[in-house]
C-alpha cells in the first residue's frame, strides 16, 4: 500500500471531521433531560396549586433547572444545570443546555436541593441568555409566578416581567425569587449531546447534526403539558 498516496492522506485526515458530529448525548445530558421532563409531569399531578395553565400556554420559552443547590452559611449561593426550549411555529424547539448560578447574602444555613421553572414571556430574554448570559432582575424583568388554576399576573410588577420563576420542593411549586442569579449557555453539553459546536439558536432551529431521543421526549412532554393558547 502506497502510505503517500493523496487520496489516502486525504481520507485519514478527514475521518476526524467524519466522527465528531454523530457523537450521542453523553449520560449527563441524559440524565439532565429525563429530569427536566420528570419536573414537567409533576405540574399535571398537583393542579390547584401548580404553575397556571395559561401561563404555560402562553410562553415564549420554558427553562427547566432540576436539583438546584442552594447552601451555604452566612454567604449562600445557587448552582444548577437545565435545559430551556422555545416555542415556534411547528412547535417546541430542540432544548437547549444552560447553567444557573448566583449569590445571595443572609443568615443562612443548611443546603436545599430543588427544581426551577423559569417561563419566559418574551422573546427577549431568550436573545439575551443565547448572547451569552443574562442576569436575572437586571437584563431580564424577573418575579416570582403565581400559582393555582384560577391565579392570574394581575400585580402592578408582575406585569412588566418579562421571566416568571417557580420552584418545587416536596412536591409543590411556588413562587420563587431569583434576583442576581446568572443563566448561561452550557457550550460543552450542547456540543457533547447534538455534536460539534453548535449555538443556542441552532439548537433552537434543529440546525444540529443529531437530535437525541431524550430531547425529543422533552419537546413532546412540554407540547402536552404547554400546548399553544386558543384565541
Amino acid at each position: 500500500m502506497n502510505l503517500r498516496s493523496p487520496s489516502l492522506i486525504a481520507l485519514m485526515l478527514s475521518l476526524p471531521l467524519l466522527w465528531s458530529p454523530v457523537a450521542g448525548a453523553g449520560q449527563a445530558e441524559e440524565d439532565r433531560l429525563r429530569t427536566a421532563s420528570d419536573v414537567l409531569h409533576q405540574i399535571s399531578e398537583i393542579p390547584e396549586n401548580a404553575i397556571p395553565p395559561e401561563l404555560l400556554a402562553d410562553a415564549y420559552g420554558i427553562a427547566v433547572i432540576p436539583g438546584v443547590i442552594k447552601a451555604g452559611f452566612v454567604v449562600g449561593g445557587r448552582w444548577g444545570k437545565g435545559v430551556i426550549a422555545v416555542r415556534q411555529d411547528s412547535g417546541w424547539s430542540n432544548p437547549s443546555f444552560i447553567t444557573l448560578a448566583g449569590g445571595s447574602i443572609g443568615w443562612q444555613i443548611g443546603a436545599q436541593s430543588t427544581d426551577i421553572v423559569l417561563v419566559f414571556k418574551t422573546r427577549r430574554g431568550v436573545e439575551n441568555l443565547a448572547s451569552g448570559k443574562v442576569t436575572l432582575g437586571a437584563d431580564a424583568a424577573i418575579a416570582a409566578g403565581p400559582v393555582g388554576r384560577q391565579a392570574s399576573a394581575a400585580t402592578d410588577a408582575q406585569m412588566k416581567a418579562e421571566i416568571y420563576s417557580y420552584s418545587r420542593t416536596r412536591g409543590l411549586f411556588a413562587g420563587v425569587a431569583l434576583e442576581g442569579a446568572v443563566l448561561q449557555p452550557d457550550d460543552s453539553a450542547n456540543a457533547e449531546a447534538y455534536g460539534g459546536h453548535v449555538s443556542s439558536w441552532d439548537v433552537f432551529e434543529n440546525r444540529v447534526f443529531a437530535t437525541p431521543p431524550l430531547a425529543q421526549q422533552f419537546k413532546q412532554t412540554l407540547s402536552q403539558y404547554a400546548p399553544p393558547l386558543r384565541r
